[in-house]
């Protein structure tokens, strides 16, 4: 598959290190990305950090752009958003316009700090069904990515951790898992968006898991080898 038949990505809020590292592994494997923030500036030293660790560990000939989160939006085919949930709905608001007929892949966990390693699902059931009910039915909301430490996405290789993709249609979930593989790993269907709160309710789980065995733990699906 060439560069031209695949769609245009962009990260809005990408330019912290689960942003960025999924930027990588996405633009290491030929698609288009941009990375958008709250600022030109911002993406753009984003943009620039990423490109120095990339030539430093021999991977050139990538297109990656930076941009507003309201350009990035309209300028992708496919949008994720990687902001922390107290901007999650400011941020969509803004971008609600050029995200209809798209694919949102949210990646939003609803923590509450200082209490992040506790399960506090919001009053709208999970991050994932609030975007869904905020951007409305024109709009393929999935869920994914919760579940992989951002350490793990900077190093650019494969990844052992398997991803949870949730969302009301099939079709935008079959998308996401396309990514979650070109990210190196491995993307499992697990029903409609309601489904992301077990997914994003797990963060809290592995958070408590790498605090007590100092590591950066992610989930494994078994019994599907065949």
């Amino acid at each position: 598959m060439t560069t031209e038949t695949l769609p245009v990505l962009a990260i809005l809020g990408g330019t912290g290190d689960l942003g960025t590292g999924l930027a990588r592994r996405w633009a290491q494997a030929g698609y288009q990305v941009i990375i958008g923030s709250r600022t030109q500036e911002k993406a753009e030293n984003a943009v620039t950090d990423l490109r120095e660790v990339m030539a430093e560990r021999g991977v050139g000939d990538v297109t990656v752009q930076a941009m507003e989160n309201l350009a990035a939006a309209e300028a992708a085919d496919i949008v994720a958003i990687t902001v922390p949930f107290s901007h999650q709905a400011s941020t969509l608001e803004l971008v609600k316009p050029a995200l209809q007929g798209k694919i949102l892949i949210d990646v939003t966990v609803p923590l509450v700090p200082p209490k992040v390693g506790r399960v506090q699902l919001p009053e709208g059931g999970s991050a994932g069904q609030i975007a869904q009910d905020l951007l409305g039915e024109d709009v393929a909301v999935v869920s994914a990515f919760q579940n992989v430490a951002a350490a793990h996405l900077q190093e650019g290789a494969g990844v052992d951790c398997d991803v949870l993709v949730c969302g009301n249609k099939k079709a935008a979930r079959e998308e996401v898992i396309k990514l979650v593989e070109a990210a190196g790993m491995r993307g499992f269907h697990a029903g409609m968006i309601n489904n992301a709160a077990a997914a994003e309710a797990l963060t809290s789980v592995l958070i408590v898991l790498n605090k007590q065995y100092s590591c950066h733990a992610g989930i494994r699906i078994t019994g599907m080898d065949h």
